[in-house]
């Protein structure tokens, strides 16, 4: 049983804890022992957060050491330039392409950086870009958008998606299971799964 590593990274109200708990529940029933840990401090006023994610036969420790990412979920854009430390030439960085504007952009005091994808892809990273907000929209519920990225990353994990999918069916809000449940799928194909 080999492990890896995800770290999950955006900003507040996208969905990335929910997103972090299904795979951890996914990875669990599959098997996997794992660790998870959050930060989440200034996520209601639209701050950083992230969940890092570490899973295999015997884990000891949540935190992702330098160059130690397998995978990089950046639920917004400019947040895959954040962690590039923690990246290394194998890592796959799966990259919502929606862009949410800080404070200091949004006021006109920065400018929002240009060419993410670009520099991504000269350091040589696997770059996958999903259009996370579109396909959320497509399937009738925006909030979904996080349910998009799961299912990309799902198809890099080694664990079958009917983990995932029950894990959805069992920890989103009743309801929403059948649209959760179509973004995974979406997201699952956009990346090969």
């Amino acid at each position: 049983m080999s492990g890896g590593s995800v770290l999950f990274a955006g900003v507040g109200g996208q969905g990335i804890l929910l997103a972090s708990e299904i795979t951890s529940y996914a990875l669990m029933a599959a098997g996997y022992d794992i660790k998870k840990s959050e930060v989440h401090g200034m996520a209601q006023r639209g701050g950083s957060v992230t969940a890092q994610l570490r899973y295999g036969a015997k884990v000891y420790s949540p935190l992702i050491g330098a160059g130690g990412a397998d995978i990089l979920a950046a639920f917004e854009l400019m947040e895959s330039l954040r962690y590039m430390p923690l990246l290394n030439a194998k890592s796959r960085v799966i990259v919502n392409t929606q862009k949410i504007l800080p404070p200091s952009v949004a006021t006109g005091q920065q400018k929002y950086p240009e060419g993410i994808l670009e520099t991504l892809k000269e350091r040589g990273l696997s770059v996958f870009p999903v259009n996370a907000f579109d396909i959320a929209q497509e399937v009738g519920e925006l909030r979904t958008a996080n349910m998009v990225l799961v299912g990309a990353l799902s198809s890099f994990i080694s664990v079958k998606p009917e983990y995932f999918i029950d894990v959805i069916n069992t920890r989103v809000k009743k309801g929403f299971e059948t649209v959760n449940v179509e973004a995974f799928k979406r997201g699952r194909d956009l990346t090969g799964g």
